[in-house]
């Protein structure tokens, strides 16, 4: 499939989802399985699964991997895996109803460690055109959240030798 394609190649993907009432909320995938989402026991929910805000950030690393990989094979950059730590902060005032508060992220920090034996500068036109592709993390920054991805390269054990 070619980049410069000028018709507009559409995909659906659905999902379904249910909460009894609560703040757990069900969501199956279909053939992908169940999930749930909660809230943790002393913000009201039952702690059964992580927030749909921690959901998001995971999705958000999720989308980095799975972009970063197809970038890669378009660069012919070989690695091995990718590491993600990452951590939101958000003023709840916005979510308890405080129209001068945004109701989302306020900041977002990511750590992604690349293990490769590719240069930093190899790495660093594969981590461009990443994050220039990634839909969730360009949904995160058009909706103004500060977006802080920290890239990281590590060499592969062999090359230690």
């Amino acid at each position: 499939m070619s980049a410069d394609n000028l018709d507009p190649i559409i995909r659906r993907k659905t999902l379904s989802a249910r909460s009894p009432g609560t703040m757990l909320t069900e969501i199956d995938y279909g053939e992908f399985g169940v999930t749930f989402t909660d809230e943790p026991i002393p913000h009201g929910g039952t702690g059964e699964g992580p927030s749909p805000l921690q959901a998001v950030l995971g999705a958000l690393c999720g989308c980095e991997a799975v972009t970063f990989n197809r970038t890669a094979a378009d660069l012919d950059f070989s690695y091995q895996e990718i590491n993600f730590e990452a951590e939101f902060t958000i003023d709840i005032r916005g979510r308890l109803g405080n129209q001068e508060v945004r109701p989302h992220f306020q900041t977002i920090r990511v750590q992604a460690i690349v293990t490769t034996d590719e240069s930093e500068e190899r790495m660093a036109e594969v981590v461009e055109e990443t994050e220039r592709r990634c839909p969730v993390y360009n949904l995160v920054v058009d909706a103004g959240v500060t977006l802080q991805m920290v890239w990281a390269r590590r060499p592969t054990d062999s090359s230690m030798d």
